[in-house]
């Protein structure tokens, strides 16, 4: 609403007239009693101390300090301070390796090796736009450009189905560690497709044909 104010330069009023608001909603401020303040203070004393602790075991240390609380309680105060546990990363196997690089691994032929990486931009309007980009590193020919909001493993096996029925097959496919062409629904397509694929050394974007 302060944003809409701001922008428009339109009183309180009038904008929540026109989104169907009504005024006294703009003045409520969430009211903590006093034993659920002690509380959450328990709560943030207790996640400090045990930072792997989710909601629910922290519910079971609070019932055992004497506090009359349920699970359902403390979820939603863990929710509204924050105190969501991060998870973990999971750390994928690097693929690729210096061998395969652009400069090592030559195309000898036409659809010898294929290229596909992604590009990204943005439009007038602030949304992010997604380009794949397909070449042939002999002929140096761009295959396709597919635009998309988003790309999932399935959205490249699409791209490349199509490519192969007019283009035929190449003998190997080059990119980088991306999580869209190193998902098993496209390495295994790839597979059954025949097609090898070539993953140059992670976070060295100099070894790829579309970065050179």
């Amino acid at each position: 609403m302060a944003h809409l104010g701001g922008r428009l330069g339109y009183s309180e009023r009038r904008i929540c007239r026109a989104v169907g608001q009504a005024r006294s909603s703009q003045r409520y401020r969430r009211q903590v009693a006093g034993d659920e303040r002690a509380l959450i203070e328990a709560m943030h004393h207790l996640a400090m101390k045990r930072p792997r602790f989710g909601y629910r075991r922290i519910a079971v240390l609070l019932r055992r300090d004497g506090w009359p609380v349920n699970v359902k309680r403390v979820h939603r105060l863990w929710k509204a301070e924050g105190l969501q546990i991060r998870r973990k990363a999971r750390k994928r196997r690097p693929l690729g390796h210096g061998a395969n690089a652009c400069h090592r691994r030559k195309p000898r032929y036409k659809n010898h090796v294929w290229s596909y990486d992604f590009v990204s931009d943005r439009t007038e309007g602030g949304g992010r736009l997604r380009l794949l980009n397909v070449v042939d590193e002999f002929t140096r020919e761009c295959l396709t450009i597919e635009v998309g909001r988003r790309f999932r493993g399935r959205d490249v096996v699409r791209t490349l189905a199509e490519l192969f029925a007019i283009r035929g097959r190449p003998r190997y496919l080059r990119s980088d560690n991306g999580p869209e062409f190193a998902c098993k629904v496209v390495k295994k397509w790839l597979k059954r497709q025949g097609v090898g694929t070539l993953f140059i050394e992670p976070g060295s974007p100099w070894e790829s044909f579309t970065r050179v």
